[in-house]
């Protein structure tokens, strides 16, 4: 037999921890089998028919369920339709309408073109994540209720995969909209997620349906086996300092490779052993010392348990009073023989719940339990994310189970406990959080080390986890205990909170859903298979603050070729094909885009799409996809959206219907040439007003003026210093030097960042920026997301969209530029590209979407796979760095090295923008230093004390004055 590495007779436990176990009877009157930790049912290897429905109701009962092809048996047939039952009765209490019948015609669709989000589950489990689908993702979230609706099919290329495709499903809309729906050519799932469970007939359909698929899954029958198992989790979770569990006792026959010689930990005792009999000498000697040790504290019981998979679900706990050594030893005895190989007998702590009496109550009154339920999620760059804790209450002297206690909110259950001081209760909410997002981290690294047969397919993950905490004291403080993981339990109980406020007139509107981060990431992992190995061609490599792309390619799989003026552009050995095109000359912009697309045919490159996010190539990449036959805006809206006194002009003639038109955002402006048009602007545009190139980009050349005089003066520098592509590449001098005069408008700027798909809005961005620094309009800081208030944030972005679409800008993501004026939003100019800058980085790590992403499926003609309200998930301050005002500092105490080791180590967000330290009269910021914080409040200050430390901040650059728009 193993013995772990601690003596027999020593103990060094964590201080005494409170168990509560879930497993409870049999249904009295239940919701519905549990996909993922509950009693038996049909897909967790049960037999029989289903149970009675608690709740009888009146909707139809004559709908199609039948799968064309597919016939089920009887008993599969009357679970199909208690599920479809269950599913009614959960939109009727939450005071939804009934699902409508509409497979009798056909749905036809893109199969491989459109993003498919699909369930296998029990209705009551996974209704939150239904409903929070249809409103991310209209149409697109469909539940099976049986796995006949479903169908694998081997995958072309790749061995031993296949595709999953739905032929029949409950299909989830805004408002709480469900449609019985067919689909005729069937519709390829793009993320799959199964409830399962081990047995015979459905159980195992489920689980080889999300087998080796080629789609995302969010759970497989591999995955399951490891997470269930108590013992296993139990020793993973216990080596976390941020988590504490239960003192255990594990007793472990024939335990499975990855618990063999495990490390353990002072909290986990593990005996192995080799055989189920004659172990009584043992297990007395060890269950002896651990009753005996002082790791129990006060605990008077210690409950008895086995573990494994066969046992999930099951009535398998035994609670004994601690001093019966000879009964709990005569537990473990007879559990032992029911032992099968990787399974295990616990002997673990049952302390006294923590004593939160309520203020005033009598000594007499029984003391309340609390159990914790928390819904972490996997989120961008697999990083946990805790989206929703609640709880259940109870006497103290009683088990508390998932489905004998009502789920509250944390805060509701802590002040029926009697704790309703705030920063005692913010301090448990923090710790839950913190160990909640612990266990997720934990099982994905986990999981990192498993091959993809052990995964159960290259693509299988765990995207969501529910772990239960009892609340215990530990040395003063009232610390959350991991008890188990139960996923399906955790998401039906938060979803059954929110269902207390989604019936009409029962309460306000609730907070975002426990299941959005889970839906956003299905639609993340959607987006990244719809777009993997797919064909683009990019126009215009780009600099240094370009380099992710690159690196985001490798990463999504995109096939990228790249046309490039530089010969010798670092990204040229990055590509699939490098076609060297001098893209500069952009007077000749329609005949180069015709050479183009003959060398690409020539090439026999087979294009899925065409893109650019280099200002100085949009428009020859709108003429280059006319003449591909490639999806994207009309070469004329790009036209027009370039040139920013067409821009204005254009919308100032807007008037609509409908209304309100475009033409209110526009400003006063007239195009400059020649000092006769000079002449003639000055007094046409109010003064003062702002001078820049027709072309410009980067805010480069600039300026407020005041006068007539100050307006020619600016003219004849710019007309002298910037003549051609030469003297400042890359800012669209290609086109030639020709400026405007724009009125100059008060308010405060920002940056509204739209994804645009056939003419609708998607996603929308919006970001603060500081005060620059007069005369000139170079950006010295920004804030995201926006401080506005929500009505003048949907106003920014109405305007913003207005604006693109009275231009044509109909595909594409797009950045505008506007000012909030005492009179509304004022446009500045419409940057028919991605966001430049730290955009698309800060975008990514607030909200999880990936704009180069979004362009990318735009440019393919796909509808990019967007969470409709994304929700930040923080908030990020940042500051520009100008080699003008920083050479000293950016070559000592903030170099380049000091600024990327901060980075590294979480302390500053770093977006280098330049590569040279190179000062000049005509400057684009060198990067940008942000710091993150759970508020505007917070990360301004740690930005404001980084740049006093780095010298950053100065009296010719004084930082708090350009953070002073984000208090």
């Amino acid at each position: 037999m193993y013995f772990s590495a601690h003596p027999a007779k020593s103990y060094h436990f964590c201080p005494p921890q409170l168990s509560l176990d879930p497993l409870g009877p049999k249904w009295d009157c239940p919701l519905g089998p549990k996909d993922l930790n509950g009693e038996e049912g049909p897909w967790r290897g049960g037999s029989g028919l289903p149970p009675i429905s608690c709740f009888p109701g009146s909707w139809r009962q004559d709908v199609g369920l039948d799968c064309k092809g597919s016939p089920e048996g009887a008993e599969a047939r009357a679970w199909t339709v208690y599920y479809y039952s269950l599913l009614q009765s959960c939109l009727q209490q939450a005071g939804l309408p009934e699902t409508q019948d509409r497979s009798q015609v056909p749905h036809t669709g893109c199969p491989g073109a459109e993003v498919t989000l699909c369930i296998l589950g029990s209705p009551s489990t996974f209704l939150s994540v239904l409903l929070e689908g249809g409103v991310q993702s209209p149409g697109n979230m469909l539940l099976c209720l049986s796995p006949a609706w479903l169908t694998k099919v081997p995958a072309p290329g790749e061995l031993g995969e296949a595709a999953l495709l739905v032929s029949k499903a409950v299909s989830f809309h805004p408002g709480g909209l469900t449609f019985l729906d067919d689909f005729v050519p069937p519709r390829r799932a793009t993320y799959f997620l199964a409830g399962l469970g081990l047995g015979s007939g459905q159980g195992r359909e489920a689980a080889e349906l999300a087998r080796n698929l080629t789609c995302p899954t969010g759970a497989s029958a591999e995955l399951a086996r490891l997470l269930e198992d108590r013992l296993l989790m139990r020793q993973l979770l216990s080596q976390q300092s941020q988590v504490a569990v239960p003192a255990t006792l594990a007793f472990t026959y024939k335990p499975p490779r990855i618990l063999q010689g495990g490390d353990t930990s002072p909290g986990l005792r593990l005996v192995e052993l080799s055989g189920k009999e004659g172990q009584e000498t043992l297990v007395k000697e060890e269950v002896g010392a651990f009753l005996h040790s002082e790791a129990l504290g006060d605990a008077q019981q210690v409950a008895v348990k086995l573990s494994g998979w066969r046992w999930r679900g099951r009535q398998s706990l035994c609670l004994h009073p601690r001093v019966e050594l000879g009964a709990v030893v005569d537990t473990v005895l007879a559990l032992l023989e029911k032992l099968e190989e990787e399974e295990s007998v616990l002997v673990e702590a049952m302390c006294p719940p923590a004593r939160l009496p309520f203020p005033g109550s009598p000594s007499t009154s029984p003391e309340m339990a609390m159990r914790i339920c928390a819904v972490v999620c996997r989120t961008q760059g697999d990083r946990p994310l805790l989206s929703k804790v609640v709880c259940g209450v109870g006497r103290g002297d009683r088990l508390l189970r998932h489905q004998n206690s009502l789920p509250r909110t944390l805060e509701v259950g802590l002040a029926q406990c009697g704790l309703s001081e705030a920063t005692q209760v913010v301090a448990v909410r923090q710790r839950v959080k913190e160990a909640a997002e612990a266990v997720l981290a934990a099982v994905l690294a986990l999981e990192a080390g498993l091959s993809a047969e052990q995964r159960g397919g290259r693509r299988a993950r765990t995207d969501f986890l529910g772990v239960d905490f009892a609340l215990t004291v530990s040395g003063r403080a009232l610390t959350p205990v991991a008890l188990e993981l139960n996923s399906g339990l955790c998401l039906e109980a938060c979803g059954m909170l929110e269902g207390l406020w989604a019936a009409p007139r029962l309460g306000p509107a609730a907070e975002e859903a426990a299941a959005a981060p889970l839906v956003e990431t299905m639609l993340r992992r959607s987006a990244r298979y719809l777009m993997e190995g797919k064909q683009l061609l990019l126009v215009g490599a780009g600099g240094v603050s370009k380099k992710f792309v690159w690196e985001a390619a490798r990463d999504y799989g995109l096939k990228l070729h790249l046309v490039e003026s530089d010969p010798n552009h670092f990204a040229s050995q990055l590509v699939q094909t490098f076609i060297h095109f001098d893209v500069t000359e952009h007077r000749k912009d329609e005949e180069n885009a015709r050479l183009l697309a003959e060398l690409v045919r020539a090439r026999g490159l087979q294009l899925d799409g065409c893109f650019s996010y280099w200002d100085d190539c949009l428009v020859l990449t709108a003429l280059l996809c006319q003449e591909l036959g490639l999806p994207c805006s009309p070469p004329a809206a790009v036209c027009l959206a370039k040139q920013k006194s067409h821009t204005q002009l254009h919308l100032s003639h807007c008037h609509g219907p409908p209304w309100p038109a475009p033409s209110l955002h526009a400003v006063a402006c007239c195009p400059l040439e020649s000092e006769a048009d000079v002449e003639r602007a000055v007094h046409q545009v109010p003064l003062p007003g702002v001078m820049k190139l027709e072309f410009g980009a980067g805010a480069v050349g600039v300026r407020l003026v005041e006068d007539a005089p100050q307006c020619h003066e600016h003219f004849s520098r710019i007309s002298r210093d910037l003549q051609g592509e030469a003297d400042h590449p890359g800012i669209g001098l290609g086109w030639g030097n020709a400026m405007l005069l724009m009125e100059f408008v008060e308010g405060t700027e920002h940056d509204v960042d739209l994804v645009v798909f056939g003419g609708r809005l998607l996603a929308a961005f919006v970001s603060d920026n500081g005060p620059t620094r007069l005369p000139g309009f170079t950006e010295t800081a920004a804030c995201m997301p926006t401080g506005l208030a929500p009505e003048q944030e949907a106003q920014m972005v109405q305007a913003a969209f207005r604006c693109c679409l009275g231009c044509g800008l109909l595909d594409g993501v797009f950045n505008v530029e506007l000012k909030l004026t005492g009179a509304g939003p004022r446009l500045i100019e419409i940057n028919p590209r991605m966001g430049g800058f730290y955009l698309r980085d800060w975008i990514l790590e607030l909200y999880g979407v990936d704009l180069l992403l979004a362009a990318a499926m735009v440019a393919c003609g796909l509808r990019p796979a967007l969470p409709t309200h994304p929700h930040a998930r923080g908030h990020l301050v940042g500051i520009m760095c100008l080699v003008s005002q920083h050479l000293q500092a950016l070559s000592s105490t903030a170099s380049r090295e000091t600024l990327q080791a901060l980075h590294d180590q979480g302390l500053l967000r770093l977006n280098l923008l330049e590569e040279a330290l190179v000062p000049g009269e005509y400057e684009e910021p060198y990067c940008s230093v942000a710091c993150a914080g759970s508020s505007p409040a917070e990360a301004r200050l740690r930005l404001l004390g980084l740049c006093q430390g780095l010298g950053i901040d100065g009296p010719n650059y004084p930082v708090a004055h350009f953070l002073s728009h984000f208090k």
